[in-house]
């Protein structure tokens, strides 16, 4: 054997194995448990999916990494995502797989086993034509031959619908495959044939597209064998990354080939034919020394990926996990426990429901910390308004001067009559009152119809989540919320109406007109009107129209509040607390609390993702206590 050679071929089937002894396990196992938890069903995990286009080479890397032999053939060979879970055990352990999908569990007592068990699911799921199923397979294997290393592989991308396969086959494979792949936390490994343009392959334009600058993408190029003479140079510049750059790069690999297993190469004979080709190529063999090519270092590589993965992703699982956790729990809580079956417990259960409810509309009433358990400000958004209508009272002072100037010049030239300059006419003052006064109607009107749609909006929400599973009493809780929004609008609008008739008649106390008015003249010249000749009678009537508006805003700006909260607020709830306690101890009791025929299904899947979220949470935890 020459000195190249002188591994044995079982020497270098075990260089898969030499990686990250003490920390690799611990991580893929983690997110291997987390899966097998079900916990793919509530967020996303960690993962390498592995995509191509058909006869990429895509199943032949698969084998050499698990030493397994997958289904093979023409077409789509893979139907389903087979979750491939590669455990590495210590020398002279036994070689033991475990295959499962749905509710099914198949142990495998040999490598021999696997392609047809694989076949057998995938016909299971996805029937025995040429479609796909989006149902997972889960293939575990532990060999002292394997990587430690989680994969999960998608069906080959096909171009065209053949024989018995779906005419949208192209779309529902693309669309598998995105599912996967545009996950945040999938790094997609892109297996592309070394003897075609690698620009051309969709598999590439498909991770290109969920992820444009290739931080989640490895390329990996199979088939170098295949290269024509004199494209050698365009593949090494591929995997030196200088074609189609990728933020993690290319390797390059040689699997076996059809003729390879038709003559029973082993898969360890297999990795030694692969060395041998990378050393003998003069164009390839650098890519080797740099450790860019052969099954075992992508092992290594793909391990190592995966472990980092793992760990940058591990602070945001655990927050996802508590955020999933915590919205759960608050699903669960608005179906509660379910009716009681009991005939003498179901009106308790009833006015358990509607005192809940009430308590609820009793702390937006009181804007009590805006409803601790949702995220329905209502006061806030109150607040934020009448906020709104003070600014354009306030905006409305600060630019009524100068106008009133040039209004009460107007009025002197066309009305004064024979009074001396500086004598207020009171008539005239009264009717510029008025007209402004008009103006500041239709923007209360508008604060009325703003708040009553934030109140509606608010209880209509509160009644939809507590009484979420009952919608027999829902729709008896909404016909009184939408009667009284109608009839207190209707008062509160007659209200502000009214304000604004009296707002009409000039009027304010004495002492506080006299203080306003002493304040106003007190106030210096505004520079704009310095260098601006004014009339006395001017200037005396625009000082006491400034002093009335300011007095009018102030009053204005908590009256027409207050109108509002009284009836669109405390009325509204109180008389809709009214009318839900009414409803207790009525003949259709029974009727209102029925819950609706999906409640309990959802009521099951809810409890079934806390309880997996819980112990997802408590594996999460344990494992970062042990690595700290």
């Amino acid at each position: 054997m020459s000195p190249r050679n002188s591994k044995t071929v079982e020497e270098l089937a075990n260089s898969l194995n030499l990686h990250y002894e003490d920390k690799v396990r611990p991580c893929i196992d983690l997110v291997d448990s987390l899966r097998l938890l079900g916990v793919e069903k509530d967020l996303h995990l960690p993962a390498i999916a592995v995509i191509g286009d058909q006869s990429s080479g895509k199943s032949s890397v698969l084998e050499a990494l698990s030493g397994v032999a997958l289904p093979r053939g023409t077409g789509i060979v893979t139907r389903c995502p087979l979750v491939l879970k590669l455990k590495r055990v210590e020398r002279g352990v036994s070689w033991s797989g475990r295959l499962a999908y749905q509710n099914k569990v198949q142990n495998l007592l040999k490598p021999d086993d696997v392609g047809h068990a694989v076949a057998n699911a995938q016909n299971s799921l996805a029937g025995n034509g040429k479609g796909i199923s989006h149902e997972m397979i889960t293939l575990d294997i532990e060999s002292s031959k394997v990587p430690d290393l989680t994969l999960i592989d998608l069906p080959g991308i096909a171009r065209v619908a053949t024989g018995d396969q779906p005419l949208d086959i192209e779309k529902q494979i693309k669309d598998l495959i995105e599912k996967f792949i545009k996950r945040q936390e999938t790094i997609s490994l892109v297996v592309v044939p070394a003897n075609i343009d690698i620009a051309t392959t969709e598999a590439l334009k498909m991770a290109n597209k969920v992820d444009p600058f290739g931080e989640r993408t490895l390329g990996i190029l199979t088939k170098p064998d295949l290269v024509d003479k004199g494209a050698e140079e365009t593949v090494v510049s591929t995997v030196c990354n200088q074609v189609i750059p990728l933020k993690k790069g290319y390797m390059i690999v040689k699997c076996r080939g059809q003729q390879d297993i038709n003559s029973n190469l082993s898969l360890a004979k297999a990795i030694q034919n692969e060395r041998d080709f990378f050393e003998d190529n003069s164009h390839f063999k650098p890519l080797l020394e740099d450790g860019k090519a052969t099954v075992p270092l992508l092992a290594e590589r793909l391990t190592k990926e995966l472990v980092e993965h793992i760990g940058r992703s591990l602070p945001q699982l655990q927050k996802q996990i508590e955020q999933k956790l915590e919205k759960t729990a608050k699903e669960l809580r608005k179906l509660g426990d379910g009716v009681p079956l009991e005939e003498h417990e179901k009106n308790n259960f009833l006015i358990k429901k509607i005192h809940e409810f009430n308590q609820i509309l009793s702390d937006v009433m009181r804007a009590e910390e805006d409803l601790k358990n949702s995220d329905a400000k209502v006061f806030t958004k109150i607040r934020t308004e009448f906020k709104t209508w003070k600014s354009h009272l306030d905006k409305k002072s600060s630019t009524l001067e100068e106008n009133l100037r040039d209004e009460v010049e107007e009025y002197t030239k066309t009305q004064r009559g024979k009074e001396l300059p500086g004598f207020v006419n009171y008539r005239t003052f009264e009717n510029i009152v008025k007209k402004h006064v008009v103006e500041l109607e239709e923007p209360a009107t508008q604060l009325l119809t703003d708040i009553t749609d934030i109140v509606h909006t608010c209880l209509k929400d509160i009644a939809s989540d507590h009484f979420e599973a009952f919608p027999n009493l829902l729709k008896a809780a909404k016909e009184p919320i939408e009667d009284l929004r109608e009839q207190e609008y209707e008062k509160a609008k007659e209200k502000v109406k009214a304000q604004f008739k009296m707002e009409k008649i000039v009027y304010c106390q004495d002492g506080i007109y006299s203080w306003k008015l002493q304040s106003v003249k007190q106030k210096p010249e505004p520079i704009r009107f310095l260098n601006r000749p004014i009339n006395a009678d001017i200037r005396e009537m625009a000082q006491h129209l400034n002093t009335y508006f300011t007095i009018t805003s102030e009053r204005l700006a908590n009256q027409v509040p207050l109108i509002v909260q009284y009836h669109m607020l405390h009325q509204y709830i109180s008389k809709l607390q009214t009318a839900m306690m009414a409803m207790i101890g009525g003949k259709n009791a029974e009727k209102l609390i029925r819950e609706d025929s999906d409640v309990a299904r959802r009521r099951k899947l809810l409890k079934d993702r806390l309880e997996r979220l819980k112990k997802a949470r408590l594996v999460l935890a344990k494992f970062v206590q042990s690595a700290s």
